[in-house]
């Protein structure tokens, strides 16, 4: 299987999550949820050439393995890590790299079961709690959010930037998401985030691969 792309190891970290060969760090894009086929194809293929880290798939109203099929196979062959919200059987039957889920999609112990070495991340909102709960049923990675008011969750409860510094001690990748922007961003980072996840700032650019080359900066500063 190709090497995903992944930055150098982030300090406080003590090993990688499943399957990769350094923790992750950078831009971790989730897709928008309203955005036609043809057209989401086209921009995850944008932000792929901008150097995104990651992508997660998140199609809350119609999520479907042949849509993540082939946003898989296009994140394979550039080398990124793909991840499906929620769908642990869609990770699976797409070969997925792992899935992202949150506090109503079950089980995370059972998810974990299901996943053998595939990775796991957890949202955590504005709770600590639960982020060792989630480390501890096998989580490899934890998402705060929402750090900023966030226009795809205008209600979405807000996480404060103490929480990763808080989180340090958990030795997993810890992802900031919600609100996210180039001018924000860089909050998140001098906080204690490795990854920043970004759904609007990215896909609403109208050069969405310089906009993900410009996240890209931030992450070699």
């Amino acid at each position: 299987m190709k090497s995903r792309r992944l930055s150098a190891p982030p300090r406080g970290l003590s090993a990688p999550p499943r399957g990769l060969s350094a923790p992750l760090r950078g831009l971790y894009a989730v897709t928008p949820e309203a955005t036609e086929a043809r057209t989401l194809l086209l921009q995850v293929t944008a932000a792929l050439e901008g150097g995104i880290s990651a992508l997660q798939y998140r199609r809350k109203q119609r999520a479907g393995a042949e849509e993540a099929t082939a946003l898989a196979g296009l994140c394979r062959r550039a080398g990124v890590l793909f991840i499906v919200n929620d769908d642990i059987d869609i990770a699976l039957a797409c070969d997925a790299d792992g899935v992202h889920l949150g506090r109503e999609d079950g089980d995370l112990a059972t998810a974990r079961s299901k996943l053998g070495t595939k990775l796991l991340g957890v949202s955590c909102y504005n709770a600590l709690d639960r982020a060792r709960a989630a480390v501890t049923a096998g989580a490899d990675y934890v998402a705060f959010g929402s750090v900023f008011a966030s226009p795809t969750k205008p209600a979405a409860v807000r996480a404060p930037l103490s929480l990763f510094a808080e989180a340090k001690s958990l030795a997993v990748p810890l992802v900031a998401i919600g609100g996210i922007t180039l001018e924000n961003a860089p909050q998140s980072l001098d906080a204690g985030a490795h990854a920043l996840a970004v759904v609007s700032d990215l896909f609403d650019a109208p050069d969405i691969a310089a906009r993900a080359r410009a996240y890209g900066k931030l992450f070699r500063t």
